[in-house]
């Protein structure tokens, strides 16, 4: 169509977003967080191997269900899905846990993610035989890695007047998220073979509320237990850092790794609840933690 979803979406969208997050980045705010070495190997093991490993444990018990087997695939990308840059420090600020631990492991795991989540994708759930390997990794590069330099770059020359205005990223990539999940959804329901049933789609829903739960229960215990060194403000950002996942990173990964697949926005449905899902249990947890960390600290 006009919109030309093709080059504009798969191209100067994704481009777009990850310029926006090297502009926004504060990397000069990580040095302070970065010999906190134990806290961030715990995050970034959680994330990026117990959290993908478990899950495609409890998908091969689910795949003799009736459930959609595309919805069960985005499952599986939800947990191959690299920390998110935004959500997880904003609930950890708003709790009063460590700010630049978190920070740290949203932005390492954003970097970590660019390598690790393709790979964790085509080791979990294979490719789309159309692209190979060595096409995915060089349009993430010039497409994610490329992008996010420059906007490093930039910013250290207009760090002053960005301080001052303070423009509005978060707004700006939400927008450009919303026209890629657009485009994402128009390509799948414009196929009539689509099958997605209400059954699947609620069990769905119900599994991925189930699974945010239990993970950030199972951070809590690690990081509180007796022979632990982490302090009540490590645990804040541990919980949130380790079980939420990145849409910004994520919709353009899918895209690119699943150019072509016929069932690309069902594979993606998992990933566009648990999004909101993250962000609602956090904020509803918050009072609770905020407590508890108070309580912990006297």
């Amino acid at each position: 169509g006009p919109l030309k979803p093709e080059i504009t979406i798969t191209y100067i969208a994704v481009s777009a977003i990850f310029f926006n997050s090297g502009l926004s980045l504060k990397t000069e705010e990580l040095t302070s967080a970065l010999m906190h070495v134990k806290l961030h190997l715990f995050v970034q093991i959680f994330t990026l191997v117990f959290f993908p490993t478990a899950i495609w444990v409890f998908l091969q018990l689910l795949s003799i269900t009736p459930i959609n087997e595309w919805l069960l695939k985005g499952l599986q990308t939800v947990g191959c899905m690299p920390p998110p840059v935004s959500s997880a420090v904003i609930l950890t600020k708003a709790v009063g846990g460590n700010e630049a631990a978190a920070i740290f492991n949203s932005a390492f795991g954003s970097f970590l993610g660019i390598v690790i989540t393709p790979l964790l994708l085509l080791l979990f759930l294979g490719s789309s035989s159309s692209v190979p390997f060595t096409s995915i990794f060089s349009q993430l590069f010039m497409t994610v890695v490329v992008p996010l330099i420059i906007g490093q770059i930039v910013r250290r020359y207009i760090k002053d007047w960005l301080e001052r205005k303070k423009p509005p990223f978060g707004a700006i990539s939400s927008c450009v998220l919303l026209m890629i999940i657009y485009t994402t959804f128009c390509d799948t329901f414009a196929n009539p073979n689509i099958d997605l049933d209400k059954f699947s789609l609620i069990i769905i829903v119900f599994i991925i509320f189930s699974v945010q739960m239990s993970f950030m229960f199972l951070t809590f215990l690690f990081s509180t237990r007796h022979n632990s060194t982490f302090t009540p403000a490590d645990t804040v950002a541990i919980v949130f850092c380790s079980t939420h996942k990145s849409l910004t990173l994520g919709i353009p990964m899918l895209k690119i790794v699943f150019a072509g697949y016929e069932y690309l926005s069902l594979i993606s449905v998992p990933l566009l609840i648990y999004h909101p899902a993250q962000i609602l249990l956090g904020s509803l947890l918050v009072p609770t933690i905020k407590s508890w960390m108070v309580s912990r600290q006297k």
